[in-house]
């Protein structure tokens, strides 16, 4: 049989493995921060009544400017933005391949700092962009003046910051972004992936784009609107900038179905986040009672939690699996995450864990 390394690819790929959560049948699946709530059955059926009219149609080509569902993620995003500021794609990291296309590739760098999204720098890896990774502050936290340190010893194409950042949770202040604009020559991009989940004072980074034609902001319907199966990310940034992901997107690269989901999910958006909130109090119940069990629970603002002081984090994963529940090894020693889902799922995952995990020290 033939194998990987018997085919002529790229030197710079050789030894690379793919991306890829585990992908088990549990009846707690709490790993890759998918929102655990169903869609509401009112919204799902207007979801559907979109997607019989658009199978319609289907037999044309889709509109490749995407202009209606361009149109309501201004609207939903709000800061005056308007549609010549938005683009989309099939995910955030649809997104971040196209920003690498256009402002990366051989010869450019892109910084980031881990512990962080992995797919940053598996992206910039297969667009042939070299990655450099820069050290974090204690705590996970990154300082304006760390973050100016790292660009001036790097001079970087882009840099990629998460705000908040997976897998920690870590809030990132405006004041250091704005000190990564000011220092950067090139794209500074702020994934925001989870940014719906943040306290109602915490200011998004949408705030800071008039002005900065430089700044990307990066969302996604994945999360807070539990559409992780349509694929479905977006950004916000200066029209020029949008004008150069059009040099490297492919024709017709979002299906008039994503489209047609994703407009008349939009048209709910109250009541598809009114989840929101009760996914961050389980998030926050776990911070609160994982210590009373032996463990360090990080301060998140996203839909998870990362915890340690675990004396084998492998075993806790493996004996939470025995008992159908699913979360996540990041790589952190001594280390796991989990995502914060249904009340349910949240006392399902606190008495396994109890039952199974051992601190460290005992």
């Amino acid at each position: 049989m033939t194998r990987l390394s018997d085919l002529p690819i790229r030197d710079d790929l050789r030894g690379l493995t793919p991306y890829g959560a585990p992908q088990k049948h549990v009846r707690y699946a709490l790993n890759v921060n998918e929102n655990t709530h169903p869609i509401p059955e009112d919204v799902a059926r207007d979801i559907v009544e979109s997607l019989a009219h658009a199978v319609l149609t289907a037999n044309r080509y889709p509109d490749r400017e995407f202009t209606e569902l361009r149109d309501g993620l201004a609207g939903y995003l709000g800061h005056g933005l308007v549609r010549d500021q938005i683009w989309a794609a099939n995910g955030s990291n649809e997104i971040i391949q196209q920003l690498l296309q256009a402002f990366g590739g051989p010869g450019r760098s892109a910084l980031g700092f881990p512990p962080t999204y992995s797919m940053h720098s598996i992206i910039a890896a297969g667009t042939g962009t070299q990655w450099i990774a820069a050290e974090r502050d204690a705590d996970y936290e990154i300082s304006p003046e760390t973050l100016v340190r790292a660009i001036e010893a790097h001079d970087p194409d882009l840099v990629f910051l998460c705000a908040p950042n997976n897998p920690t949770g870590t809030p990132l202040s405006l004041e250091t972004i704005e000190a990564a604009y000011d220092a950067a020559r090139g794209i500074v991009f702020v994934d925001e992936a989870y940014a719906e989940f943040m306290p109602a004072d915490q200011p998004s980074a949408l705030t800071l784009l008039p002005g900065r034609e430089r700044l990307v902001i990066s969302r996604t319907m994945s999360k807070a609107f539990a559409f992780a199966g349509v694929r479905l990310g977006y950004l916000a940034a200066d029209p020029a900038l949008v004008d150069a992901l059009r040099l490297v997107r492919l024709p017709y690269h979002l299906s008039a179905l994503t489209q047609a989901a994703a407009v008349a999910a939009l048209r709910h958006a109250p009541a598809m986040l009114a989840m929101v909130d009760d996914i961050a109090r389980q998030r926050d119940r776990m911070i609160a009672e994982l210590p009373a069990l032996g463990y360090r629970a990080w301060p998140s603002q996203a839909n998870f939690v990362l915890f340690d002081g675990l004396a084998d984090p492998h075993g806790t994963f493996e004996a939470l699996l025995e008992r159908d529940i699913l979360i996540r090894d990041v790589g952190i020693p001594h280390a796991l995450r989990v995502t914060a889902g249904t009340e349910d799922e949240t006392t399902a995952f606190l008495a396994a864990l109890a039952e199974v995990g051992r601190p460290l020290g005992q």
